[in-house]
C-alpha cells in the first residue's frame, strides 16, 4: 500500500512553481543580480512593514486558536526589526514617508480577513512569509549586506537571532503542518491560500517595478 504524501510535502510541491515565479519577478531579480539600487531596497522594506504589521497583528489574535497557535513563535517576530531597519534607512520620520502600494493593500486586507476568521488561511500566509524568510531570505539578507555595505543595520529583518538552526526550526514547522487536524478539503483550501499569497508577492514586485518606472519618468 502506498504511503500517503505528507501534507507539508504536497504543499511544497504544489507551490514550487509559484514560489519560483515570485522570486524571479523582475524587480526582485534585479535586486538580487545587483541591478537594483539602495532606494529599491528601501521601497521593498517599506512594503514588508505593512505586510508584517498585518500578519503579526493577526498572530496576536490567533494565539487563542488551538490549531493556529501551534505555529506562532516569538522567535519569528519581524516587526521590531523592520521598524529599526526603516529608521536606519529613512530616518525617524519613516512612518510619515511610506505608503502601501495597491497590491500591498490588497495583500494586507486579505491577511486581516483570514487572520480574523480562518485559522488555516492564517497559517497559509504565516508559512509563506516566515519559512521563506528562513530560507531564501537568508541569502537575500547577506546579498543586500554586501551590496550596500550594511553591517547589521538595515538588514535586521533577515536576522533571526533567536533561531540558531533555521533548518531544524523549519523541519519542526513542517511536522506541525503534517499534524494539523485538517481534512482533505481544508488542506486543499490551505494550499490555494498559499498560492494566493505567492501571487500577492509576485504582483507586489510588479507594483514596485511600476512605481520605480513612474518615478524615473
Amino acid at each position: 500500500m502506498t504511503e500517503p504524501i505528507p501534507f507539508s510535502s504536497a504543499l511544497r510541491t504544489r507551490s514550487s512553481d509559484a514560489h519560483s515565479g515570485s522570486e524571479g519577478a523582475g524587480f526582485m531579480a534585479d535586486l538580487i543580480k545587483g541591478d537594483g539600487t539602495r532606494d529599491d531596497y528601501i521601497a521593498l522594506v517599506a512594503q514588508h512593514w505593512f505586510v508584517y504589521e498585518a500578519l503579526e497583528d493577526a498572530a496576536a489574535r490567533m494565539r487563542r486558536d488551538p490549531v493556529a497557535s501551534v505555529f506562532i513563535s516569538d522567535k519569528l517576530t519581524r516587526l521590531p526589526a523592520l521598524e529599526a531597519d526603516l529608521e536606519f534607512l529613512i530616518g525617524p520620520d519613516w512612518r510619515e514617508t511610506i505608503r502601501p502600494l495597491p497590491t500591498t493593500q490588497r495583500y494586507v486586507d486579505r491577511i486581516r480577513r483570514v487572520g480574523a476568521t480562518w485559522p488555516g488561511g492564517f497559517v497559509a500566509h504565516h508559512y509563506t512569509r516566515y519559512l521563506g524568510d528562513l530560507s531564501g531570505g537568508q541569502f537575500i539578507g547577506r546579498l543586500m549586506q554586501k551590496r550596500f555595505g550594511f553591517d547589521t543595520n538595515g538588514i535586521g529583518f533577515y536576522l533571526f537571532a533567536d533561531i540558531a538552526d533555521p533548518k531544524s526550526f523549519k523541519d519542526v514547522y513542517r511536522e506541525q503542518l503534517d499534524a494539523a487536524p485538517w481534512d482533505d478539503a481544508e488542506k486543499e483550501r490551505v494550499i490555494e491560500e498559499v498560492l494566493l499569497a505567492y501571487r500577492f508577492n509576485t504582483e507586489l514586485f510588479e507594483d514596485l517595478a511600476r512605481a520605480k518606472s513612474e518615478a524615473i519618468a
